[in-house]
């Protein structure tokens, strides 16, 4: 019985392992590596903007608001004065209609901004005409860095999102393709719940990886990096003093990524635990409702769902405490700037431009550090991912179907015989399912497989198409190892029926197309003759054309056997295998079918496994499997002469 409901908890991330999972996904991002620069120049763009405006403001203060170059610093305690030029006619005559507000020598008057407001409208535009034109010049140029600014963002958005997207495609494709390669045994240790979130939610979050690296690295981090700059070109020692702050930003930062790594793990565990339970649930509603599970079987996903609640919550205390913390920090360094900048300003060491434009330098400051944690968080949750998705690519040789594309090149042209030599099979290790099994197929013959539940005449049928390898022994076709040859040779020329059949979404002609999309109309109906499914096609109301769900569930278990039989006979192969493909079909349709199998394996080499022994009376030799062995071997009549295994096999029937 399985406790971890398809989820195994991942192992600690280190910052090393990172930087090797990172490296692992260059490829995927190498096809691209034009559109990142692009992108790259783009946040360059938006950085200097972003830099600009609060510099611009400062200009428009100390060059035009409140002139840096009019103050006089030449009173113990300094007045802000601005200074006109006498030689203007126009100014000239407005120094004289206030002789009480303004001094003056010989070439020039000065007046207190605080007096300004004694001159009359007109007076004080025609005064401050130039700074008047500086201020709308600075403006229109900060409208123009806006709108920059906007359609930088809006390309950068563009051109990530849809590339990031498109590595999300080709890293999908990969794992998908990558699971259809892995052999049989990889599905029974990993449950459905599982792959299904590695396919979906891990790429998904895989995504972050792209996005937050671009963030992290080159937005936030150029962003901190010109802000530090500036402020310290603005004013060395009140940068200084405000980056007192910063060790306790980063022990914050530092507590908080550890408390939100362990929340965002365990939010990760419980969502693929609701994932498996969600999906086991669903194909097991039959046996659910049957065994009335359902208040049960509700008890424990609420279980589930609670635990992942509690796990979002943790995450979101840990945000909930965090993100105050550096707000708070942020505003003890814009005090430490009024305090000390408001001193120096009064001092007249400090302009009002440059401590405005300090202040909302520092506003700024403090954005990229609160995105660059949550965004460290965010890849440590991608690198998780990142590193499950990889164990599946990283599945070893031993484990994985070497997928070979089809070959013009035919290995073998005849099939003459196919042998087992002193065969054994072990799933688990030393466990062995079969043990020195040796037996000859002729080509053109039939034989059947016959014994008890878990004898292993199954296990021993998956080796002939390469689901399983031999754990020893060799099996030959022709006199060529069947492990020297690509898995996809041997099943294109294999059909397979079970006893359990899957047919897949569609219609009742694309499952029985699906090993030969080249079938004409004339040889399908030939097909649904031989395989008896004229009665299925016949009550359906768009007949083979009409759709079905997956599964086939709305067909009946006889009916569903019937056109996987169909199914088999479409691929036209030189190997039918049968896998108790009677089991679940009544008496008179089992009778029609064997006569139309008997037509069918002329000429070809079938592998009847049967728990009904009429069944195996049509093969011309008979296997009797007894706990991982061939016990007995011969036609029936002989076999019921000894009064071995097969004869009791036969009493008990």
């Amino acid at each position: 019985m399985r406790y971890d409901y398809g989820y195994s908890e991942e192992n600690q991330l280190d910052k090393h392992y990172d930087f090797k999972l990172i490296r692992r996904l260059v490829p995927y991002a190498a096809p691209h590596r034009y559109l990142f620069l692009f992108i790259t120049v783009l946040i360059v763009g938006i950085t200097v903007i972003d830099l600009s405006i609060p510099y611009m403001t400062k200009i428009a203060v100390d060059r035009y608001i409140v002139p840096q170059d009019n103050l006089d610093t030449h009173r113990k305690t300094p007045k802000k004065n601005l200074i006109v030029n006498m030689a203007d006619p126009l100014l000239r005559d407005i120094v004289k209609r206030y002789p009480e507000y303004f001094k003056r020598n010989n070439q020039s008057a000065w007046i207190a901004y605080e007096d300004l407001k004694y001159l009359k409208t007109n007076d004080l535009k025609i005064l401050r005409i130039n700074d008047l034109k500086g201020i709308m010049i600075i403006s229109l140029l900060l409208f123009g860095l806006v709108i920059g600014n906007y359609l930088l963002n809006f390309v950068h958005g563009i051109i990530l999102e849809r590339t990031n997207q498109k590595i999300m495609h080709d890293i999908r494709i990969n794992i998908f393709s990558h699971i259809q390669s892995l052999k049989l045994d990889y599905y029974t240790k990993n449950p459905v719940g599982r792959l299904v979130t590695r396919v979906t939610n891990d790429v998904q979050n895989m995504y972050e990886v792209f996005n937050s690296l671009v963030a992290f690295v080159f937005k936030d981090i150029m962003l901190l990096c010109g802000i530090i700059l500036v402020l310290l070109s603005i004013h060395v020692k009140l940068a200084l003093l405000t980056f007192m702050v910063l060790p306790l930003v980063l022990l914050a930062s530092t507590v908080f990524s550890s408390k939100a790594r362990d929340a965002y793990r365990m939010m990760r565990i419980k969502i693929a635990e609701i994932n498996t339970r969600f999906s086991e649930t669903i194909n097991g509603m039959q046996v659910i409702q049957m065994y009335r599970m359902e208040y049960d079987n509700e008890k424990h996903f609420q279980k589930l769902n609670h635990e992942n609640y509690l796990a979002d919550l943790k995450q979101i205390k840990v945000f909930a405490l965090f993100m105050p913390v550096i707000e708070s920090l942020g505003i003890i360094a814009i005090a430490i700037v009024i305090y000390y900048g408001g001193n120096n300003l009064l001092k007249n060491s400090i302009s009002l431009g440059a401590l405005v434009a300090y202040i909302s330098y520092m506003k700024m400051f403090f954005k990229p550090i609160r995105d660059m944690a949550e965004k460290y968080n965010i890849l440590q949750n991608a690198m998780a991912s990142a590193e499950r998705i990889f164990s599946i690519l990283d599945t070893t040789s031993n484990d994985i179907e070497h997928q070979d594309l089809p070959d013009t090149k035919d290995p073998i042209p005849v099939i003459k015989k196919i042998v087992f030599q002193n065969v054994s099979l072990a799933y688990v290790s030393e466990a062995l399912v079969l043990k020195d099994i040796s037996l000859t197929i002729t080509a053109g013959k039939s034989i059947a497989l016959v014994g008890s539940t878990g004898a292993g005449k199954t296990s021993l049928v998956n080796m002939v198409v390469r689901f399983y390898d031999p754990t020893k022994g060799k099996i030959l076709i022709n006199h060529l190892d069947l492990k020297h040859i690509a898995p996809y040779w041997i099943r294109s020329k294999t059909a397979l029926v079970t006893q359990d059949p899957f047919l897949f979404s569609g219609t009742i002609r694309d499952n029985i197309e699906v090993g030969n999309k080249n079938i004409s109309e004339e040889q399908l109906k030939n097909i649904i003759a031989l395989s008896r499914c004229q009665s299925i096609v016949s009550r359906l109301p768009d007949g083979v054309d009409t759709d079905i769900s997956e599964g086939g569930k709305a067909l009946s278990s006889g009916q569903r056997q019937l056109v996987s039989i169909a199914r088999a006979f479409a691929s036209q192969p030189d190997i039918i295998i049968l896998d108790e493909a009677t089991s679940y079909i009544d008496s008179e349709t089992e009778q029609n079918i064997q006569a139309a199998l008997k037509d069918l394996m002329k000429g070809r080499t079938a592998i009847i496994i049967a728990h009904r022994l009429s069944t195996a009376r049509m093969a011309d030799i008979i296997f009797v499997m007894h706990r991982g062995r061939i016990v007995e071997s011969g036609k029936h009549a002989g076999l019921m002469n000894q009064k071995g295994f097969y004869y009791n096999l036969n009493q008990a029937c």
